[in-house]
C-alpha cells in the first residue's frame, strides 16, 4: 500500500501531458501508472495539473546591502514562495574573498534558512578574489556547493571579478565540474551620477552594458570551455546577440537565465507617478527589447525571479543612489511566466534549474525522485491579487495571470492544502555536479 495516491490529474511527464496517477511512498514518487492502486491517502485531482515542484534559482532573503536589508527573510520568503509553487530555491552566501570568509558565510548564511518552510541550497558568491583560486574552489564544493556567482560590476564596492580571475575561473569550471553564476554588465560603462534619480536607471545601467559584457564573457567560454550562467538577462538585443554568435555553446556550455519582470515590463513603468517601485538591476529595457526577448525564449534557459523586496517607503528616496534594487515576485513567477509562455514555462522553472543547479532528486515527475508536487488550476481570467511575504506591494497585483497554485507537495508530504499553509520545516539539498 501506498503512503499517497494522486489520482484523475492532468500530469506533466517530459514536456508533455499525460493523465495518470501518481504514487509515493515516504518522500518519494514511487510508481507512475494508469492502474490504481491502494494507498493511505488518495488525492482526486480531477481539472487539475499536476507539474513539478517548481525551484527558483535566484532568490535574495535577508540580503544586506550595508543600508538595508531585503525585507523577507528565511521564513517569509519561503511562505511566499511555497504560495507560488516553489518547493525549492537557491539563495546567495555573501561575497567573500577568501577560503576563511567563505566558509563563515556559509554556516552563518545557513543558520538563517533553518526557518525555511520549504526546501534550499546555496550558491557560493565571490568578489575581487585575493587568494588561492582554486582553494576557494575546492571548499565551496567541499561545503556542498557548484554554482559560484561573480560580479562583473559592481567595483564601487569591490564586488567585481576582472577578466584575469574570470578566465581562471573558467578554466577552473572545467576541472572541477561547477557552473559560474555571472552577474554580466560593463562596469566601464555604467554611470552612477549623485544626480541621478530612479527615472534614470536606463541612462546609468544600458543595455549596451549587458550586450557588449554577455558577448566578452561568451568568447571566454568559448575558448576555455569552461561552464557559465548569466542570471537575469535583460536584453533582448543580447539574447539575439548571443543567438547569432555563439551558437555552439549557447545553453551548453554558456547559460541564460531570465526573470518575469523582463517579459512583462518596459521602461516605460519608470515614468509612472510610482515608477520607483520598478527599479533593479539590470533595469527594464524598451519595448522593443522586450518584443525580442518574447520571440527568442527558446533561447532562455531557465527562469529565476531575482526575488529580492523592499518595502514602498525604502524605495521612495531623493536619488538613484540612495534607492535599493530589487523587486518581490516569487510568489507569482508561475503564474505570470505560464501566461507569457504556456507550458514551455514549466520546463524553464523545474528539470533544467535542477540540471543547472545539480538538484538530480528534484525537477521532474520521475519515478525515484522526490515527490515535489503542485496542483496548479488552469484560469484564463485569472489576475494576481495578494501577497503572502512582507513586502507591502507586488508590481504584478491586477495582471493577467495562467491561473494559481491550489496545493503543494514537498517530499510526499502536504505543505499547501487548498490554499491552506500546513506547518513544515525545509532542508538543506546538498547539490551534486551539474553534469
Amino acid at each position: 500500500m501506498y503512503d499517497k495516491a494522486i489520482i484523475n490529474g492532468k500530469v506533466y511527464i517530459n514536456q508533455s501531458w499525460e493523465f495518470v496517477n501518481l504514487y509515493i511512498q515516504g518522500e518519494k514518487i514511487a510508481k507512475i501508472s494508469d492502474d490504481f492502486f491502494d494507498a493511505l491517502e488518495v488525492i482526486d485531482a480531477k481539472g487539475l495539473e499536476v507539474i513539478p515542484g517548481i525551484i527558483d534559482p535566484h532568490v535574495h532573503f535577508e540580503l544586506d546591502l550595508g543600508f538595508i536589508k531585503s525585507v523577507d527573510d528565511f521564513y517569509s520568503g519561503s511562505v511566499a514562495a511555497l504560495y507560488g509553487g516553489v518547493t525549492s530555491y537557491v539563495d546567495f552566501l555573501e561575497p567573500t574573498d577568501s577560503v576563511k570568509e567563505l566558509e563563515r558565510s556559509y554556516h552563518e548564511r545557513l543558520e538563517l534558512a533553518k526557518k525555511s518552510v520549504i526546501d534550499y541550497h546555496f550558491h557560493a558568491c565571490i568578489k575581487n578574489p585575493k587568494g588561492d583560486l582554486e582553494a576557494y574552489v575546492i571548499k565551496m564544493k567541499e561545503l556542498g556547493m557548484n554554482t559560484l556567482k561573480l560580479f562583473t560590476t559592481y567595483s564601487d564596492s569591490d564586488r567585481r571579478t576582472y577578466d584575469k580571475e574570470i578566465i581562471q575561473l573558467l578554466k577552473l569550471s572545467k576541472q572541477y565540474h561547477f557552473l559560474i553564476m555571472a552577474h554580466i554588465e560593463n562596469d566601464d560603462l555604467i554611470r552612477l551620477d549623485d544626480s541621478f534619480t530612479y527615472k534614470d536607471l536606463t541612462i546609468s545601467r544600458p543595455a549596451l552594458s549587458e550586450l557588449t559584457e554577455a558577448l566578452k564573457l561568451a568568447e571566454y567560454t568559448r575558448q576555455t570551455q569552461g561552464y557559465m550562467y548569466m542570471v537575469h538577462l535583460s536584453s533582448g538585443k543580447t539574447l539575439e546577440a548571443l543567438i547569432h554568435n555563439y551558437p555552439d555553446i549557447l545553453n551548453k556550455h554558456f547559460f541564460v537565465e531570465s526573470c518575469p519582470q523582463y517579459f512583462t515590463f518596459t521602461e516605460d513603468a519608470l515614468k509612472r507617478k510610482d515608477g520607483f517601485l520598478y527599479t533593479f538591476a539590470p533595469p527594464l529595457r524598451t519595448e522593443q527589447e522586450r518584443k525580442l526577448l518574447l520571440k527568442y525564449h527558446d533561447a532562455v534557459y531557465t527562469i529565476g525571479t531575482d526575488h529580492c523586496a523592499f518595502m514602498k517607503k525604502d524605495k521612495v528616496k531623493p536619488t538613484l543612489h540612495e534607492t535599493p534594487l530589487g523587486i518581490g515576485g516569487i510568489e507569482h513567477a508561475l503564474g505570470i511566466m505560464r501566461y507569457h509562455l504556456n507550458d514551455e514555462a514549466i520546463e524553464k522553472m523545474t528539470k533544467r534549474v535542477a540540471y543547472t543547479q545539480g538538484l538530480h532528486s528534484k525537477g521532474e515527475i520521475k519515478e525515484g525522485l522526490d515527490a515535489d508536487l503542485d496542483l496548479f488550476q488552469l484560469d484564463d481570467g485569472y489576475r494576481v491579487h495578494g501577497n503572502h511575504g512582507t513586502c507591502d506591494y507586488s508590481v504584478y497585483e491586477n495582471l493577467p495571470s495562467a491561473g494559481r497554485v491550489i496545493s503543494t507537495i514537498l517530499r510526499g508530504k502536504f505543505v499547501l492544502k487548498e490554499g491552506k499553509l500546513i506547518k513544515h520545516t525545509g532542508q538543506l539539498i546538498k547539490g551534486s555536479e551539474f553534469l
